[in-house]
């Protein structure tokens, strides 16, 4: 598959129409506060639906209960495997790659700060961190799945922004196409699992070309779930590079917003590491995995870690030739990395659950700056020869 300017003009006019139905009948209803209140109830897969659900919602939960009928269970195996053996490494790559590509992008942190706004950034990076934990659990899509209720909740969450943004004409829709249009969905997937891979061959970390293009495979059947297109979606990992490079000309640059989400995600993270010492090394790991361009536009502080945070590939590298060679040693990274991704994942919550409610109102303010310029063509800089 091949993407051009005009197929991704396209995508950028596109929604999700079951979504966006189903949301746009609970507002014209007035039934958003019940199912929002009645939806903090249903948390497990085949669970029975509550009385007094929204016949709409009711409907639309029934329809999607299930992942997609051409899902191949053993890759997603194969990818449930890979996460386990890289779950600390996938968490550092989600939290100081993937999240800042968002921000890189303008008019998606524009989006993300009408979502949650500028002062709750934890609340973005549990929720992103709880759907993951979720998604690579064994029983992710078998009755009591706490994953497809999430899945479920989070679609309707994206079809309620596009909802608000575009009724009360918040949205240079002519500009900017769709708010959380197919070509963001689809880039979205790519930033979780594409620049996943590539952080984590940055960190050094030894990958069979199997396991990656499961894990690849496992984020395209969440974004089925989520409502993205999968006809347009690349099917393999070089066409996936293809559409992301091409994603990121069209649409990276700085932003208000960016610098702003960025700063808050560095604060945040600095929080969690004990003591000030290591504080330097969040923004260190970013710039490091987004590389100066990206890290200089999101106003990403330089340190003298920047040069010590070179060699985290080589102490992974000792990390895994212990991990290689002693059956042991292999399970103790493996239960260190768990609880680790649980630790972090619990500083994030609070201990709370994240419920990913369909908001009945956006903010006021609507981020940093009053307007956001229309996407433009990022020209990146001509080689030079030496």
């Amino acid at each position: 598959m091949t993407h051009t300017e005009a197929s991704m003009d396209a995508l950028r006019r596109t929604g999700d129409d079951l979504a966006d139905a189903t949301v746009a009948t609970l507002f014209e209803r007035g039934e958003v506060g019940t199912f929002n209140t009645l939806m903090r109830y249903v948390s497990a897969a085949g669970a029975p639906l509550p009385d007094g659900l929204p016949e709409v919602a009711r409907e639309y939960l029934r329809t999607t209960a299930a992942p997609p009928s051409w899902v191949d269970w053993d890759e997603m195996e194969k990818a449930r495997l890979f996460f386990i053996d890289n779950n600390v490494h996938i968490s550092t790559a989600l939290s100081f790659a993937s999240m800042p590509a968002c921000y890189v992008v303008p008019h998606v942190a524009r989006l993300l700060s009408t979502t949650h706004g500028l002062n709750y950034p934890s609340k973005r990076m549990a929720e992103t961190g709880q759907f993951t934990v979720l998604l690579m659990r064994p029983d992710a899509f078998e009755a009591g799945s706490r994953f497809i209720p999430a899945a479920q909740k989070v679609r309707l969450l994206h079809a309620s922004i596009r909802h608000h943004l575009t009724r009360e004409n918040r949205w240079d829709t002519r500009a900017l196409g769709v708010p959380i249009c197919q070509e963001d969905m689809i880039g979205g997937q790519m930033f979780f699992s594409l620049l996943v891979l590539d952080s984590l061959h940055r960190l050094g970390i030894h990958m069979s070309q199997e396991g990656a293009e499961a894990y690849y495979y496992a984020w395209r059947v969440v974004g089925a779930m989520l409502g993205v297109d999968q006809d347009a979606v690349p099917a393999t990992l070089d066409e996936a590079r293809a559409f992301l490079d091409l994603y990121m000309i069209r649409h990276m640059g700085p932003s208000a917003e960016g610098t702003h989400l960025t700063r808050q995600l560095v604060d945040l993270y600095e929080d969690v590491v004990p003591g000030t010492f290591f504080d330097p090394v969040v923004s260190a790991l970013i710039r490091y995995l987004v590389g100066d361009t990206c890290a200089d536009w999101l106003e990403v502080t330089r340190t003298p870690w920047d040069t010590l945070v070179k060699a985290v590939p080589r102490l992974l590298g000792v990390l895994e030739t212990v991990e290689d060679r002693s059956p042991l040693g292999a399970w103790a990274l493996d239960r260190l990395g768990h609880l680790t991704t649980v630790l972090e994942l619990s500083s994030l919550t609070r201990g709370r659950v994240m419920h990913y409610a369909i908001p009945e109102q956006l903010k006021k303010d609507f981020g940093v700056s009053a307007t956001v310029p229309p996407s433009r063509r990022w020209t990146p800089p001509a080689a030079t020869i030496p």
